[in-house]
């Protein structure tokens, strides 16, 4: 089975986790390293000859267009991760729909492409900020993988749908929902999608739950990382001790975990999997505007 492999490009200092230290405002202060980290992940991608899905957030976007650039000229696929990485249940509807649109205006001016993806910082749409579905589906997205079917302290909506599906937004469009992949556990479902879990789970309990998410659910799961996920010689920020934690977490360990990875599964990018389960068509047209069910 073939599964859609996802990076969130962001850097190191604008991570959710250290939000109360480090202002938006700030991040021009810092040693950017997100150029050279991404293409260290797209040079590990043109030798296993696998495409991706790169969520650029709209900063990093506007100030590197060159980096946006070689991840499409590579022939992968550029989404969405908006603007300035905030937490949308922590913004109001119409700063969201403001610096979403000015993300994926800025991407399509750089590629010249149609933007049809969209991840939202730290998976932030929950029950409290479901009126982002309405923001997604106005602006044209086609797609979205931001809802975690989890719980957890920043996010999640325990009983979403774990499988790729067509979801209802409030205003009664529609849009396709690739969720991060769970492990189904009796009372719970278990985040196994990437990101700190691949750093804190041992490398074979991974590698098993996503196997267990194909053959046992026959569903492709998504998997996601970041580029500073990979460079443990990344500056070492201020921050709680379990935020501190989740971030610094085997980050030795990533890309040999990742080379691993991406030998033992088949990946694609997010849009080629929707696809493959006929959620879209190849058409760069696919938004519905009509209110259907999956």
């Amino acid at each position: 089975m073939i599964n859609a492999m996802t990076v969130d490009v962001e850097d190191y200092f604008q991570v959710a986790a250290f939000s109360e230290s480090i202002s938006t405002s700030s991040w021009s202060k810092y040693e950017s390293r997100v150029e050279s980290n991404t293409i260290r992940i797209l040079d590990l991608f043109d030798h296993k000859n696998i495409k991706a899905t790169f969520f650029v957030l709209g900063w990093v976007a506007e100030r590197s267009p060159a980096l946006v650039n070689e991840i499409f000229n590579r022939g992968h696929e550029v989404a969405s991760h908006g603007y300035s990485h905030q937490l949308i249940y922590k913004q109001d509807k119409e700063i969201f729909y403001d610096e979403t649109k000015r993300s994926k205006d800025l991407l399509e001016d750089i590629i010249n492409h149609k933007i049809e993806g969209y991840r939202a910082a730290s998976y932030s749409i929950t029950k409290q900020s479901l009126w982002a579905l309405d923001v997604l589906t106005d602006i044209g997205f086609s797609y979205d993988s931001s809802i975690v079917p989890v719980h957890h302290d920043l996010y999640g909506i325990a009983d979403s749908p774990r499988i790729p599906h067509v979801l209802t937004a409030p205003n009664g469009k529609t849009i396709i929902e690739f969720p991060p992949s769970t492990l189904s556990l009796p009372g719970m479902n278990l985040p196994v999608s990437g990101g700190g879990y691949f750093r804190l789970y041992p490398f074979w309990f991974s590698k098993a739950s996503l196997k267990w998410v194909n053959r046992h659910d026959e569903i492709p799961f998504i998997f996601y990382l970041h580029p500073w996920e990979i460079d443990p010689d990344q500056p070492k920020m201020n921050g709680k001790w379990f935020s501190r934690f989740r971030h610094y977490n085997n980050l030795d360990k990533c890309f040999n975990r990742l080379d691993k990875l991406v030998d033992t599964f088949e990946f694609t990018t997010t849009k080629n999997v929707l696809i493959n389960q006929k959620l879209m068509t190849s058409s760069a047209d696919v938004h519905k505007e009509t209110a259907t069910t999956s």
